[in-house]
């Protein structure tokens, strides 16, 4: 199996050594970047299976949450932040602004390695199951060995529905993905149920083997669509 890659953003060169050489000895795949904009160039060409990453950065303090919010424009690669801001709000701000888990400093290199290895069973293992890979970069799809084409709208259902497999995403919440209200909008959604409906529909007819028996898009009625695991 392929060992797991991990990019580890952080600017205390002594942390990144012992993070580096733990998980190098721990069968990990490793990238280091010790800056926002040098973690940016690093993921314009490559997804790691995780990211590790420092809120405070050079760039400024909460760098590492200005850094997380580009990810989440484009990626749902699994984000764990740490930090030496420990209190609970911060903790709170990390976690909604989009990340999978959050360290305080200083740490133990064990409780580290245990929740990389945690976060990592959550967003891997069911997707595995499926035969489905999800190529963020190139925005390509995989299903069984056969490269799905998806129009825009379709990868972004896959792809929100494949972030957290098994979870039932209610028809509002992918509205909101799908179709996000502009600035000026006043929170309006002009878009409805049946247009979820409807890419749903398409959806299906790409990716399972029969659409009128899904296994893979499961409608949960009354509720939303979850990914079938």
């Amino acid at each position: 199996m392929r060992a797991a890659s991990i990019l580890i953003c952080e600017d205390d060169a002594r942390i990144v050594e012992l993070l580096n050489d733990e998980f190098r000895r721990s069968g990990y795949r490793v990238k280091t970047a010790r800056t926002m904009e040098e973690a940016k160039a690093m993921l314009a060409t490559w997804e790691p299976d995780l990211i590790l990453l420092d809120i405070i950065l050079p760039e400024s303090n909460e760098g590492g949450l200005n850094l997380l919010a580009f990810i989440r424009a484009r990626s749902s690669v699994p984000v764990i932040l740490v930090s030496a801001l420990s209190r609970a709000d911060d903790r709170v701000r990390g976690l909604r602004a989009g990340a999978d888990d959050f360290i305080s400093k200083p740490f133990h290199l064990e409780e580290v390695l245990a929740r990389v290895e945690a976060v990592l069973r959550r967003t891997q293992p069911a997707i595995k199951e499926l035969q489905l890979s999800i190529d963020d970069l190139r925005k390509q799809v995989n299903i069984g060995g056969r490269t799905i084409s998806l129009s825009p709208k379709e990868y972004k259902l896959l792809k929100l529905l494949a972030s957290s497999p098994g979870r039932v995403f209610p028809t509002k919440e992918i509205l909101d993905e799908l179709w996000k209200p502009k600035p000026d909008a006043v929170g309006r959604n002009y878009a409805n149920g049946q247009d979820v409906q409807k890419y749903v529909y398409l959806l299906r007819k790409k990716i399972e083997v029969d659409p009128e028996k899904p296994e893979l898009v499961i409608t949960v009625r009354g509720f939303g669509y979850r990914l079938g695991v």
